[in-house]
């Protein structure tokens, strides 16, 4: 697959870039997808939820009221679930969500997200492109050149280079990313994959060497 390589004006540049039926081309697999995305999720959760359950709440445990002859259910303390500022029945506590999933199947997840990109023809291939200093205003035209500021964007760079991550940071529907650190949920849940140049071997290096 052949995808035409433009620069951050927005105009071709006359090159092409050949992206590997391998990674981009495979037949998607739905449920790898959903696992993996879940696991995504899953572990950016911190767990920290917790309630006091009555053995934790400080109230009085005297006799409300005698136990015979009011008419109502006995009652022995202030702490129990029934009383408004009682201890919780069964309360969250805190625990860790976090799951493992086999290597592989993050592996074909990857691929099958990238697929699908592929097929929605939402990958663009920029040109090798470098920032003298971190500048918001200036990626925000860069985005406006490329015809993508009211989309989601996942720019994915061959190596971290920190003023264009610095740039970028303050544009809510926009994410900057490696080509080492890519995964499923950020491109799923971007509208446009765009791609330098220069990340292109790098994803064929992490997905295609044995």
């Amino acid at each position: 697959m052949e995808v035409s390589i433009i620069n951050i004006s927005g105009k071709e540049t006359g090159k092409k870039a050949t992206l590997s039926s391998s990674i981009f081309g495979i037949e998607p697999n739905d449920h790898a997808i959903y696992l993996d995305v879940k696991q995504y999720l899953a572990n950016q959760r911190q767990g920290t939820h917790k309630s006091k359950e009555r053995a934790e709440i400080n109230r009085t445990t005297k006799k409300l009221k005698r136990q015979k002859g009011t008419g109502g259910a006995r009652a022995g303390s202030m702490k129990s679930p029934l009383f408004i500022g009682g201890g919780r029945v069964f309360g969250p506590r805190p625990r860790d969500y976090s799951f493992k999933l086999n290597k592989k199947l993050k592996h074909l997840a990857c691929l099958s997200a990238l697929s699908y990109k592929a097929k929605e023809k939402t990958i663009t291939v920029l040109e090798n492109f470098k920032m003298e200093k971190p500048k918001t205003s200036e990626y925000s035209s860069i985005l406006n050149n490329l015809n993508l500021a009211d989309r989601k964007v996942l720019l994915v760079l061959p190596a971290y280079d920190t003023n264009i991550h610095l740039s970028s940071r303050n544009i809510q529907s926009n994410k900057v990313t490696t080509a080492a650190d890519l995964n499923t949920y950020d491109v799923m849940n971007a509208q446009t994959l765009v791609l330098v140049e220069g990340s292109v071997p790098v994803l064929e290096n992490r997905f295609l060497s044995k």
